[in-house]
């Protein structure tokens, strides 16, 4: 039997240990790599090019959307399972426009994880029961919301101005021009609809892109 090479990626120490204990419990798995941000996560892929990725999306900085969509624009190949805390519609939904191949919940049960790194090892595609039940009531809801009309990069510099960065510290932490974080910008702002910052930050509460606790409304003048 071939062993599955795996990269894990979360911000936690003592939860990914977690997740290596029980992942290299089966005798065909191996984690060959960790990392805990998005870029260390970029660069172990190139490094390793591990058969599955384990990808959590909260992660400081960039989050783990990004992650994806970076390391699948370099590995168009690349295999990731995002396992995350995000139970709802939309992070699911742009983690697979983004490229990954699976989204399992961190409610799971372990055989479920273990299940899901196997099938998407074996080209396969996946989703947990809970984030199944989600994407279809949030399809049964009624018409598109705003947010379906953003990009996976769109919506994580939504995320990132949501959350009370500014323009300038965006641009560094995805290595790109500060005019083209705007450009971005007041193209999210024409999609969606929003007449202000603050709209956009509504809008990403709703969309559970960030919590109410962690977004910034005084960073905006409009």
């Amino acid at each position: 039997m071939s062993t599955i090479q795996i990269l894990l990626v979360d911000d936690h120490p003592i939860v990914r240990e977690g997740y290596h204990r029980l992942l290299e419990r089966q005798p065909e798995f191996h984690v060959c790599a960790e990392a805990d941000d998005a870029q260390q996560a970029y660069r172990a892929y190139k490094e390793h090019r591990p058969n599955v990725v384990v990808m959590d999306l909260a992660l400081p900085g960039a989050s783990g959307l990004e992650a994806v969509r970076h390391i699948r624009q370099w590995d168009k190949d690349a295999k990731i399972l995002v396992f995350s805390m995000h139970q709802g519609a939309a992070f699911a939904l742009k983690a697979f426009e983004a490229g990954a191949s699976g989204y399992v919940t961190k409610s799971s049960s372990p055989k479920e994880l273990v299940n899901a790194v196997k099938a998407i090892a074996a080209g396969g595609r996946i989703l947990s029961e809970d984030i199944s039940r989600a994407i279809a009531a949030d399809r049964l809801a009624g018409p598109e919301r705003a947010i379906d009309q953003l990009g996976p990069r769109e919506t994580e510099i939504l995320r990132l101005l949501a959350s009370g960065l500014t323009s300038e510290a965006i641009a560094e932490l995805l290595n790109l021009s500060t005019k083209t974080v705007r450009n971005h910008h007041y193209a999210i702002k024409s999609k969606v609809g929003a007449q202000t910052d603050a709209h956009l930050v509504w809008l990403a509460i709703s969309a559970g892109l960030v919590n109410i606790d962690d977004a910034r409304f005084d960073v905006y003048s409009s």
